[in-house]
């Protein structure tokens, strides 16, 4: 794991996150791309565009929050990008090679009832990045255990588990799968094949009406520090909610979620 992708908001939460994302790196010896990504906009009738006026803001900011940020040693690029959220994100991606992007949950929503704003839920939702999750006020401290919760064990791509695999040869982790039989289940959802069971210690199988509360009943009794969950097409961060905001009543964690690309 190389190079990390850090997009940064205006919320109150950006220098705690910056610096998570650094001690992050510094563990993998990796490099952060902090980034902000703003639209281009104009005056109506004069067309008097502020686009220099919004980079140079954004550029200040991002420095100031920086500034904050105890950096130890590890490499920083700093950058301001006009352009579509999205489409900006994976040109980055690309372009930087990126590895995994870290995301905040909400980067300009105050609503407590808000797991994912709309931005962070658009980032998870319509990007094929691996993410990394990171809930507000947490500090980092390598991963002990890691509860992956899918509901389907089939795998095509194998490079869809290289940051799984990743953070659990660098900190030793632990992996406990979590099978969730739903009412979508298809025949061979629950054959582990040996790629996937290189990684994982041991497996679980449980029958629910979503991954979700198959987590639920299995959190606790598991004590993890990282989740992971797969973002499919029709899966976990995008069948359930129409929009890009998640509600905490449809889901929430208060521990790092690992957010793997679709393994199929």
């Amino acid at each position: 794991m190389k190079n990390i992708l850090v997009p940064v908001g205006s919320s109150k939460n950006a220098v705690n996150h910056l610096q998570y994302a650094v001690d992050f790196a510094k563990s993998f010896g990796a490099t952060v791309y902090i980034v902000q990504v703003y639209y281009a906009y104009s005056k109506t009738g004069t067309m008097i565009k502020i686009d220099n006026i919004i980079e140079r803001e954004s550029k200040a900011y991002l420095n100031e929050i920086l500034s904050q940020v105890n950096i130890k040693g590890v490499e920083v690029i700093t950058r301001a990008f006009k352009g579509d959220l999205i489409d900006t994100l994976e040109l980055i991606n690309k372009t930087a090679n990126i590895d995994l992007i870290l995301v905040e949950p909400r980067t300009t929503s105050i609503k407590d009832e808000v797991f994912l704003g709309s931005t962070s839920g658009k980032i998870i939702k319509h990007t094929e990045i691996p993410a990394l999750i990171i809930p507000e006020g947490y500090a980092f401290k390598p991963f002990s255990k890691i509860l992956m919760a899918v509901k389907s064990a089939i795998i095509k791509k194998e490079s869809a588990l290289i940051p799984l695999r990743a953070i659990k040869e660098k900190f030793k982790t632990k992996v406990n799968l979590l099978l969730v039989k739903t009412p979508y289940y298809n025949e061979g959802d629950s054959d582990v094949n040996e790629i996937l069971g290189s990684i994982i210690s041991n497996t679980v199988m449980t029958e629910q009406a979503t991954t979700f509360q198959g987590i639920l009943e299995y959190f606790q009794a598991n004590n993890p520090d990282l989740l992971c969950v797969v973002r499919r097409k029709r899966g976990f961060f995008v069948k359930k909610w129409e929009k890009n905001t998640i509600l905490k009543k449809d889901f929430h964690s208060s521990i790092p979620v690992l957010v793997l690309s679709g393994l199929k």
